[in-house]
């Protein structure tokens, strides 16, 4: 994967698979900007990316705020150039059952996942648009998929949403030179899935269902994002590539 001259921003890269995307991306030749609410851990791991010699930055960004998110990208653009590739990592991980859900809590799962994608992709494409040359993916989940299961309506919607998103998207700016992909992923060990209560017996009983017999680490789906934003995957657009272990086909 050759990435060098390429600037890349990745959402909700301050943990977690964000942050392994970024590193991946990193080691790859890109300089990248981190947009994530948690600016204290952004900021270390954008200082982990500079040490592989690339230029990186931390910007705290709601990505669920417009005004938020076209800030943030704008200093991207300032310090780095135009953006090349844009990873929408950015999420948040609850359970509610559905006779118990909100509609706060609701509302804040769409608007996370799936407005944060959309005011992403808006503030962003103009970049690509006019380079003819554009790499954009989005953090979907075998929850979109597969429904998710039980306390999972809201982000199972979310999730669903961003793979209708990613489809229609890829129609209208493929012409141009832009892919835009989906990366699915099913149980992942990671600090937001650890932080949302999910049990250990529970990530263990997933990791004894699949046929690989164990959970996604970061790795797995940084390493499907950097084929997805490299040159190679230039005619691959419009797909949902779910590495999941074999417990969705």
């Amino acid at each position: 994967m050759e990435l060098r001259g390429k600037n890349a921003i990745v959402t909700g890269a301050a943990s977690g698979i964000g942050r392994s995307i970024a590193l991946r991306l990193a080691a790859g030749g890109a300089d990248v900007a981190i947009l994530d609410v948690d600016k204290s851990n952004a900021t270390a791991v954008a200082g982990e990316l500079r040490q592989t010699g690339q230029r990186a930055i931390a910007v705290a960004v709601d990505v669920a705020n417009a005004t938020a998110v076209s800030t943030g990208v704008e200093q991207a653009r300032h310090e780095l150039g135009n953006i090349d590739i844009l990873v929408n990592s950015a999420g948040i991980c609850t359970f509610a059952s559905f006779s118990d859900m909100t509609e706060a809590v609701f509302d804040r799962m769409l608007a996370v996942h799936l407005k944060g994608v959309f005011l992403c992709c808006k503030a962003v494409l103009p970049d690509m648009l006019a380079a003819g040359y554009g790499r954009i993916v989005n953090l979907a989940s075998v929850a979109g998929l597969n429904g998710g299961g039980p306390a999972l309506v809201h982000y199972a919607a979310a999730k669903g949403g961003i793979i209708g998103f990613t489809k229609a998207l890829a129609q209208e700016v493929g012409p141009a030179g832009v892919t835009v992909n989906a990366i699915a992923p099913g149980l992942v060990d990671t600090p937001m899935v650890r932080a949302s209560g999910m049990a250990d017996a529970f990530v263990q009983q997933v990791a004894q269902r699949v046929p690989v017999r164990r959970v996604g680490r970061p790795e797995d789906i940084a390493a499907a994002c950097a084929y997805l934003v490299s040159a190679e995957a230039g005619f691959i657009t419009g797909q949902i590539i779910s590495p999941n272990g074999g417990g969705y086909m």
